[in-house]
């Protein structure tokens, strides 16, 4: 009868104590598409990697035509201009190369300049989460949107108009 009395308290206790947790979600898609700060970078970054783009697509055109010359001559070179001409459309279509992985490379130009513009964005929204879980006691805050395995959740514990509205952004 104890052991059963045992059992039952710690069931109790474990219940209660699963349940004290809080939980909440934001949707941090829906929460940067109401930042307009978080517009204007996407739009400037699209700006500058097409700028980019157009660089590294020039680049690859010239190296192209200088081959479609290249063929063009074939007949007329001798074999030291060959090997000139080959060794030049090499280092074209290298420099090209060299341009797009500057530019957008995993440590490119294009990744650097996201992360500063994203940068502030990004710690603004984590310090109105995490203002909004100390006061109101949640342990755990999951993004709905990088979260794949939630299937449902109640809306009643979604955040995100209150992390709106404590960056100011009245929703």
């Amino acid at each position: 009868m104890k052991k059963l009395f045992l059992i039952s308290c710690l069931l109790v206790v474990c219940a209660w104590m699963a349940n004290a947790q809080k939980y909440a979600l934001i949707d941090m898609e829906y929460i940067l598409k109401n930042i307009p700060a978080y517009e204007m970078t996407n739009e400037q970054l699209s700006q500058v990697s097409k700028k980019w783009q157009n660089e590294v697509d020039a680049l690859q055109q010239e190296a192209q035509n200088m081959y479609k010359t290249y063929q063009s001559d074939l007949v007329f070179l001798s074999a030291e201009m060959k090997t000139k001409r080959e060794e030049e459309i090499v280092k074209k279509e290298q420099e090209a190369q060299d341009l797009k992985r500057k530019y957008f490379g995993a440590d490119g130009e294009l990744y650097k300049k996201r992360e500063s513009l994203m940068k502030p964005i990004q710690d603004e929204i984590y310090n109105a989460v995490k203002e909004i879980s100390e006061d109101k006691g949640y342990q755990l805050v999951i993004d709905r949107a990088s979260a794949m395995s939630i299937i449902f959740a109640s809306p009643k514990i979604d955040i995100s108009n209150e992390v709106l509205v404590k960056l100011g952004y009245s929703k």
